[in-house]
């Protein structure tokens, strides 16, 4: 029997499809569901799903805490497991969730990091000599101007922008659309990578980014080309495109102090997720003071 045909194989068949075609999630997060739980499988071997209980899955929890995972991580996959076995019970007859009630050990809550204007300025004032290049500075440009998720950029098609309103309709989780302001300085890069566009994209492509083959690039060469680029131009910073989404956030929250518009653009439904923003300003500011206020120096 193939790996294929296997029971697991044939309810994560399942599960994704339902995943993607009920739930409208992307094809990213779905594979982000598919690799967690590619892990149960792997720690449950020998053991048939619908005989897991509770007792496997606090086991489980701990074998991966023991190599590392922090809470997040193990919250994450612990989520995903439920929604799974969620699943399993209602389509497969499944007779209950052993991940039902359990929770991750709690690890220390780290602020997401965030590029100095700076920094950010430095990254996306790249040299755009070559069409990949003109490609690469209008993707920096739209990740720092827009705070768009990697995601949802690699999705853009052309029509999705509108140059003269300076805006993007961008679609994000749960395929929800949201109208997102574009930066004088993104303009300018789209309309110098729209110029040559064609040089590198296939004649029936409709992507608005594409990748050397001429096919819609993937997050995974996004990744590259700005690790790339970030030590070339001289960061210090493991510079990915969750770090410029998170240097849009902070840098528009400390000149406006608007959480709520911060909220809207980059596409949060919860103003909790956003908050994590005032403490990095916080942070930002406790530095300023720190520095400056007499009465804050420490004696000597």
């Amino acid at each position: 029997m193939t790996d294929a045909a296997t029971p697991n194989q044939r309810y994560l068949d399942g599960y994704l499809a339902w995943l993607r075609n009920e739930k409208r999630y992307s094809e990213l997060t779905a594979e982000n569901y598919a690799r967690d739980l590619r892990h149960l499988f792997e720690l449950s071997a020998g053991t048939p799903l619908a005989n897991l209980k509770i007792h496997h899955i606090r086991r489980f929890i701990a074998q991966l805490h023991g190599k590392g995972l922090g809470g997040r991580s193990l919250a994450r996959m612990l989520s995903a497991w439920r929604g799974f076995f969620t699943y399993l019970m209602r389509d497969h007859s499944f007779a209950d969730n052993p991940c039902a009630g359990l929770r991750a050990p709690k690890s220390p809550k780290t602020l997401p990091q965030a590029l100095s204007p700076d920094e950010a300025a430095r990254l996306v004032d790249l040299p755009a000599d070559t069409p990949e290049a003109i490609r690469d500075k209008a993707m920096f440009e739209l990740f720092y101007s827009s705070g768009l998720r990697l995601a949802e950029l690699v999705s853009l098609d052309p029509e999705q922008l509108d140059m003269s309103d300076g805006e993007v309709r961008v679609t994000g989780k749960g395929s929800k659309t949201r109208i997102v302001p574009l930066g004088s300085h993104a303009i300018a890069a789209l309309k110098s990578w729209l110029a040559v566009r064609d040089q590198l994209a296939k004649a029936d492509e409709t992507a608005l980014f594409v990748g050397t083959r001429g096919s819609r690039i993937t997050p995974r060469m996004v990744q590259l080309r700005m690790k790339q680029w970030g030590i070339k131009q001289g960061l210090n910073s493991n510079v990915h495109p969750h770090l410029l989404r998170h240097s849009f956030a902070t840098h528009v929250l400390q000149s406006s102090g608007d959480l709520r518009a911060v909220q809207e653009m980059l596409g949060h439904a919860s103003i909790s997720t956003t908050q994590v923003y005032t403490h990095l300003d916080f942070q930002y500011l406790s530095k300023i003071y720190d520095a400056a206020h007499p009465r804050a120096r420490k004696k000597t």
